[in-house]
């Protein structure tokens, strides 16, 4: 078994906006100013939704050069309905009630191959199979 740990650094600094050092990247995630923030980046949902469609884009192309298939590219959408009544503690559910992704691929491939590429994409993406399957998640105070 090959493990890998990923690791990333925050701060939360004034209002919303939060600073990530991921590897030699820095990452910012803010709050409209509507809401309060500063708007200086995406929310953390839509960082969720991004991290979805990256890693099956991810995915789509490490199955695609495994088999050695031309995949010219993949429109990568998602969506989800949030009550935001929840992450307010208004006893509503705290997170999406459904993710709809859609994958265009574009590649010379019948609908039916398409299908079966989309799935395969789907059943190796860690970020797909986080959101599908509980993963332990202790939060402490350091």
């Amino acid at each position: 078994m090959a493990t890998k740990t990923v690791k990333i650094e925050s701060k939360l600094n004034s209002k919303f906006k939060i600073e990530s050092t991921v590897g030699d990247h820095q990452v910012i995630v803010d709050q409209p100013a509507a809401l309060g923030g500063s708007g200086a980046g995406p929310t953390p949902l839509d960082y969720l939704f991004v991290s979805l469609a990256g890693c099956l884009g991810t995915i789509g192309r490490i199955i695609a050069m495994q088999k050695k298939l031309e995949l010219r590219g993949m429109n990568i959408s998602v969506e989800g309905d949030l009550d935001t009544d929840g992450l307010l503690g208004k006893g509503a559910p705290v997170g999406f009630s459904e993710i709809r992704v859609s994958i265009d691929v574009d590649a010379d491939m019948s609908a039916d191959e398409k299908a079966a590429f989309v799935h395969e994409v789907d059943q190796r993406c860690p970020v797909s199979w986080n959101l599908l399957n509980a993963s332990n998640v202790n939060v402490s105070a350091a």
